[in-house]
């Protein structure tokens, strides 16, 4: 599994770099090849040199330098490497730059265009809180994704725009639509953090399934894994 991680040393607010630690450790578990790659300021990426692409969450101030950056110098590459249908996957900060623009007070940050929506920070509270959605990524039913979310930004989906879930406890990308995230084939973004793998091992493995078409993964003993999730959704009330 190849990833690249995209400005880690500016988007890992709220421990995001758990994510990739967890998808090393599941991988390493069944003998499958792990790669990452860090790509920060400045520096081109490979559209075909990686199978996912993972941009976390920071503050403002990160958020804007890394939004220019994205657009000047890696935004082709990004596009490329979703059409031939290599992972996404943006948390929080890094969920609101995978839309077309953050407006922040006076400001548009831009963003990569690569789903349909917009981001608008609100002058009302934070959205703060255990958070727990239901979601059906191949057809085979739901599941649940648990985690936390702080954001004050309210994203809103174009229309026709799937979510990645449906909220069952906390706020979601608005407070009020149900709708949490974003799925546009591989492309990914939820503010659910905490981080959000460590807590649901089960998308973790689904992640690794799809970026090198294993196919059903082997069985791992999940008993701590398990007991994090259930956990999750205890604390969301889900």
């Amino acid at each position: 599994m190849r990833v690249c991680a995209l400005y880690p040393d500016l988007m890992n607010i709220y421990a995001d770099r758990g994510n990739l630690l967890m998808l090393r450790r599941r991988c390493a578990w069944r003998s499958i090849a792990f790669t990452l790659t860090a790509a920060g300021l400045g520096e081109p990426i490979d559209p075909d040199a990686h199978d996912l692409f993972y941009l976390g969450g920071g503050q403002d101030r990160d958020q804007r330098l890394c939004a220019l950056d994205l657009v000047r110098t890696k935004r082709e590459a990004l596009h490329a490497a979703a059409d031939r249908g290599a992972l996404v996957l943006g948390v929080c900060g890094g969920y609101q730059l995978l839309g077309h623009r953050y407006a922040l007070g006076g400001e548009d940050i831009p963003g990569l265009g690569l789903v349909d929506l917009e981001t608008v920070r609100s002058d009302g509270p934070r959205l703060i809180g255990n958070v727990a959605i239901e979601v059906d990524l191949d057809g085979d039913g739901p599941r649940v994704l648990a985690g936390f979310e702080n954001h004050a930004g309210r994203t809103h989906l174009g229309s026709g725009e799937p979510p990645l879930g449906r909220v069952l406890k906390g706020h979601g990308n608005t407070g009020d639509s149900g709708a949490e995230g974003v799925r546009r084939g591989s492309v990914i973004g939820t503010y659910l953090h905490g981080p959000l793998l460590p807590k649901n091992a089960w998308f973790a493995d689904w992640l690794i399934s799809a970026a090198v078409g294993a196919g059903d993964l082997a069985p791992l003993d999940d008993l701590l894994e398990d007991a994090a999730h259930a956990e999750a959704r205890r604390a969301a009330g889900a």
